[in-house]
């Protein structure tokens, strides 16, 4: 095997295996881009920021430098997991359409509610729970809309596709 067929076999696993994981991890990075960028932009110091480890790579590392390095170490994990999953799990139609669905609702909450969260507090202030449950509706609706098309739109009305 060559240097250069292997390199290409490598590489083809960093990046998704089909159009609607490529949309979904393109989704969860949008928000945490949200969450990235709104801190960046108005912390003005570690002390303000509310993720202690965060906050501890911001106070070694200095406010932009620290941020980043925190965002890269907490999130290419999550990026590498959903990529290899991508070519590793294929299911039947049926199970798949349930699994992503399922999916979706984790990534709702635990990844876009809590980066949401953590972006709108630095805007808004109301209760974390509250956010944190706007966030992972905003991400539901784009996810049914543009990922798994649960959500359609027929005669100028929006439709629930099960």
């Amino acid at each position: 095997m060559s240097t250069e067929t292997h390199l290409s076999t490598s590489i083809k696993w960093l990046i998704p295996k089909n159009n609607s994981w490529i949309k979904r991890i393109s989704l969860i990075f949008a928000f945490i881009l949200l969450d990235y960028l709104v801190t960046l932009f108005l912390c003005k110091s570690p002390v303000y920021e509310a993720n202690p480890l965060a906050r501890s790579f911001m106070e070694a590392y200095g406010s932009p430098l620290g941020l980043s390095l925190f965002v890269l170490a907490v999130n290419i994990p999550i990026y590498l997991i959903l990529t290899v999953d991508s070519h590793l799990v294929s299911l039947v139609p049926r199970l798949s359409k349930a699994v992503e669905v399922s999916a979706d609702f984790a990534f709702a909450w635990f990844i876009a509610g809590v980066h949401f969260d953590g972006a709108s507090s630095w805007l808004w202030y109301a209760p974390d729970a509250l956010r944190q449950t706007i966030g992972a509706l905003i991400y539901l609706f784009i996810s049914f809309f543009l990922v798994t098309k649960l959500i359609k739109i027929r005669s100028g009305r929006l439709c629930i596709d099960i």
